[in-house]
């Protein structure tokens, strides 16, 4: 599907990005512990958004795998960018959403099993 494409391309590009401020921004001026919360943050949203390729690119074949993609946009969301908004903000009780966004995460993954089983 050209929608699954075209978030996993911004989100990659938003990834870049957000790597290079991480690193070339907010080095030095966070401590160091929300500089690893910020890089896990870039780091599950790149193994997301390769995710949502991996959708696109079955999407064709498998219309039933899309479930899996926004599941994987939803906790892109709710994982990442609850951990973005912890690091810049350092308030605690925002990580208490970023579970959320790996539970979503887990469902998408298990779901693609689930549709590939289904297509054997």
């Amino acid at each position: 599907m050209k929608i699954f494409t075209m978030i996993a391309s911004i989100s990659a590009a938003l990834c870049v990005a957000l790597g290079a401020f991480g690193a070339h921004v907010l080095e030095g001026k966070i401590p160091e512990r929300y500089m690893d919360t910020w890089q896990k943050a870039v780091q599950y949203q790149m193994f997301h958004t390769i995710g949502l390729f991996i959708v696109a690119l079955l999407a064709t074949k498998w219309p039933n795998v899309t479930p899996a993609g926004w599941l994987m946009v939803v906790g892109i969301v709710f994982f990442s960018g609850s951990l973005y908004v912890l690091s810049l903000t350092q308030i605690k009780i925002l990580g208490a959403i970023t579970p959320f966004g790996g539970v979503s995460f887990i469902i998408a993954w298990l779901l693609l099993a689930y549709v590939a089983m289904k297509q054997m």
